[in-house]
């Protein structure tokens, strides 16, 4: 009756109480040997995968939203003719009675930020004093609502970027980048003419002075882009009541996709029209070409980030936990000899693991806080190394703590504690009790 009694209670499941894990927690204080090691790796991984997930929130979140707020928006709104050629700026498409469809917009959608803008090519030409050329330029050009209203200006952080020079106080003055500066061998003040295509398809040729000078760090932009007031280009390429696309921006978050879609999708089913190429098409910034992959590998950065840590935390606590198995070989013979189940010890074992996960985990985390924390106030000055990068990325890098730096670096810590318990734990089982006692009398 007795051994039937305790054959019942040795085969229950181990389901540790809070007295359990108590006993198991002094017991790992009183053996810092089996639980230091583990501590400290899963700390260290913590703090990493913590730390990373900082970093890549914020160098994505930064770059998306750069990339936003220049060129794509957090949607944008073009006819469908110019949406099929968007990568040519092709204004012979361009939005008419743009002010009608501005208050349109402003109308249906106030949770939104409307800008309109005018993106266009050409040649930038300097005349001697005779009046003959000089020197000449590719470009890229923008514009942008700039005299009289200082949104845009704050929105694409211009005053930062400014080297010399003001903004344009009146109508044709423009900016222009210092590269492109220096090598037309130009002066402040100097008259430039621009030469391009109107929205007709005709030559357009406008007489513009360089007010100042701008530099943003990216390769892309510096090479040749001039930025002037929108109602300046709206004359110069004959866009009167006209803008090439509007770009909309959620008022108070950052760019989220499945909204930004969602609002797409509601917008496309009233004005689409695929026969009429001039009707109004919304494009979310995931739609438009090249963002598609930033924005989802931006979303899946934490797995891949886990996943790594989790199977490089694994294999050095699965040789961890081998060190330690065979330290405590004589220990689980033992525990075997007296009538502990097999499963029971593997149990405690993994349940140890737990304990030692979140212990290192809580370790982890604070630390990998405190430098995602740095990381977020004080930024890392990247000018240098992305002096010629052709990517949209903030001179100043800064991490993002999100809700979910609080809680990610508990996934590898205790996950990968866990797994290499159960694979160093197998060994249990292969133990013979028929042999145990001569071991323990050897």
């Amino acid at each position: 009756m007795k051994e039937n009694k305790r054959n019942k209670v040795t085969n229950t499941s181990f389901n540790p109480p809070l007295g359990v894990w108590g006993f198991l927690f002094k017991g790992l204080l009183r053996d810092r040997s089996r639980s230091l090691l583990p501590i400290i790796v899963v700390s260290i991984g913590v703090m990493m995968t913590v730390f990373l997930q900082a970093y890549m929130s914020g160098i994505f979140a930064d770059s998306i939203e750069t990339t936003a707020k220049f060129s794509s928006g957090h949607v944008k709104v073009m006819t469908r003719a110019y949406k099929e050629n968007q990568s040519q700026l092709p204004n012979d498409y361009a939005i008419i009675g743009i002010n009608d469809a501005m208050k349109k917009l402003n109308k249906d959608y106030p949770e939104m930020t409307w800008i309109d803008r005018i993106q266009f090519g050409g040649l930038l030409d300097s005349p001697d004093s005779t009046g003959m050329t000089r020197s000449q330029g590719n470009v890229m050009g923008m514009g942008i609502h700039m005299l009289g209203n200082q949104d845009e200006i704050t929105r694409l952080d211009l005053k930062s970027k400014l080297l010399s020079g003001r903004f344009p106080a009146k109508s044709g003055e423009i900016l222009i980048t210092n590269e492109l500066f220096n090598k037309m061998n130009l002066k402040l003040g100097d008259p430039v003419t621009l030469i391009s295509s109107s929205m007709y398809g005709d030559m357009a040729m406008y007489n513009f002075s360089v007010c100042g000078t701008i530099h943003f760090g990216t390769s892309a932009l510096d090479k040749g882009l001039i930025v002037a007031d929108i109602e300046d280009v709206r004359v110069a390429l004959n866009m009167e009541d006209a803008a090439g696309e509007i770009l909309g921006f959620f008022n108070d978050s950052p760019y989220v996709d499945s909204e930004a879609v969602a609002l797409s999708n509601e917008f496309n089913a009233k004005n689409f029209n695929k026969t009429d190429q001039f009707s109004l098409a919304m494009l979310p910034m995931s739609g438009i070409s090249g963002m598609d992959f930033m924005i989802a590998y931006s979303e899946n950065a934490q797995l891949i980030i886990i996943s790594i840590f989790v199977f490089a935390m694994s294999i050095v606590l699965w040789n961890a936990g081998l060190v330690g198995g065979l330290r405590r070989y004589g220990e689980f013979g033992l525990r075997l000899a007296i009538g502990e189940n097999k499963h029971e010890i593997y149990r405690s074992l993994i349940a140890e693991s737990i304990l030692v996960g979140f212990i290192g985990s809580f370790i982890g985390i604070s630390i990998g806080l405190v430098f995602a924390w740095l990381m977020q106030h004080y930024g890392l000055d990247a000018r240098n190394m992305m002096r010629n990068s052709n990517m949209m990325i903030p001179s100043i890098i800064r991490a993002q703590i999100t809700t979910t730096t609080y809680f990610i670096g508990f996934i590898p810590g205790v996950l990968s504690t866990v797994i290499g318990s159960m694979l160093a734990g197998i060994g249990i089982y292969k133990r013979q009790t028929a042999s145990l006692f001569k071991e323990l009398e050897g």
